[in-house]
């Protein structure tokens, strides 16, 4: 499981996702990874896929709503779709023990933010466009030796078509 923390004013601020329930006590078939073009890589099939096969360039339809929610699968779409998000920057936190909610959440604004002008074009301070990211949880840190951060970019008016990288709004 992973947890999803979008970013809606400065990096430091934190809001909340609902990208699909999970938690103890609740059973959920396993997900599948993403379908993907065996050459490409690419998304090419809209399913509900294996929130640890997501890759950077991937797209996703997601409800932004005011809950923090942990994860195991995401609806994946291509990216030649209408799509709510997509996944533009991808690190790994150090080896360790896990150093807590707040400061994963923290080095996961700090990346984000900072990779967004990169591939958006413009800081984030200066975009209309919002981010988010997915980072481990306690359990995933501990059971699945998960350390990634990835993040996502949206746009507040709606699902978008292609990508936006370089979109420079």
């Amino acid at each position: 499981m992973r947890t999803l923390s979008p970013r809606v004013t400065s990096p430091l601020l934190l809001a909340a996702v609902l990208v699909g329930l999970t938690g103890c006590g609740l059973l959920e078939p396993e997900a599948e990874p993403a379908v993907r073009d065996e050459t490409s890589g690419e998304i090419v099939e809209s399913s509900e896929a294996d929130v640890f096969s997501l890759k950077v360039g991937d797209c996703l339809n997601q409800t932004v709503t005011e809950e923090v929610e942990e994860v195991s699968s995401v609806p994946t779409v291509p990216c030649g779709e209408p799509h709510d998000s997509e996944a533009y920057a991808r690190t790994d936190l150090p080896e360790g023990d896990y150093p807590g909610d707040e400061a994963v959440a923290e080095a996961a604004d700090s990346f984000c933010y900072d990779e967004f002008a990169t591939f958006v074009g413009m800081s984030y301070d200066e975009s209309v466009l919002e981010l988010a990211s997915f980072f481990p949880t306690q359990v995933s840190w501990d059971e699945n030796e998960d350390r990634e951060i990835l993040c996502f970019v949206s746009s507040p008016d709606g699902q978008v078509t292609g990508t936006l990288a370089g979109a420079q709004r």
